[in-house]
């Protein structure tokens, strides 16, 4: 079974470190996988955008059609590929910051305040707080594969980040 995930949002809002993780966490599980980064020439503030296919079986193309789940960050993300999901395709929302609601009546919508949550927490991460959420939401793949694989790649990115990741992803995990 192939499923496709698209993540999006700002720039500087940390959507391709996100894909990274979900894509390592994907390999933990022996599962093939592919992530596509896709930003504007900005620093921060510019669009950017991942997508993720996870696979029982080797991969053809990483090319998304049309996704399964989308989980996007701000009203441009869920404008600009609200046409790329799938029908039935389920669209995590960070209503902290999203003000509208997908205009498709086929694809389901949860709006979640992913931005509240962060900003909670002393030092949170938007994108981590939105991993955890939809680690937990999907089911898609196990807590235990998500925390490795958080470990993993902070430990390469930045080390000093690691407690700051895995406390966000432990409160998107736990959002209701």
């Amino acid at each position: 079974m192939e499923t496709n995930i698209i993540i999006a949002g700002y720039g500087g809002q940390g959507v391709l470190f996100f894909g990274t993780v979900l894509a390592q966490a994907a390999m933990m599980e022996g599962k093939y996988t592919t992530w596509i980064p896709s930003y504007g020439a900005e620093m921060r503030g510019g669009h950017a955008n991942c997508s993720v296919k996870i696979s029982d079986s080797e991969i053809a193309s990483p090319i998304i059609d049309y996704a399964d789940f989308g989980v996007f960050l701000n009203d441009k993300a869920l404008e600009k590929f609200e046409k790329t999901m799938a029908p039935n395709s389920l669209i995590i929302g960070n209503s902290s910051i999203i003000t509208q609601k997908p205009r498709r009546p086929d694809v389901n919508f949860i709006p979640v305040k992913l931005g509240d949550c962060a900003q909670a927490l002393d030092g949170g991460l938007l994108n981590i707080v939105s991993f955890g959420y939809f680690i937990n939401c999907t089911k898609l793949l196990k807590k235990e594969s998500a925390l490795g694989a958080l470990q993993f790649v902070s430990q390469k990115k930045n080390p000093a980040f690691l407690k700051r990741n895995i406390d966000s992803f432990e409160a998107g995990y736990n959002l209701q």
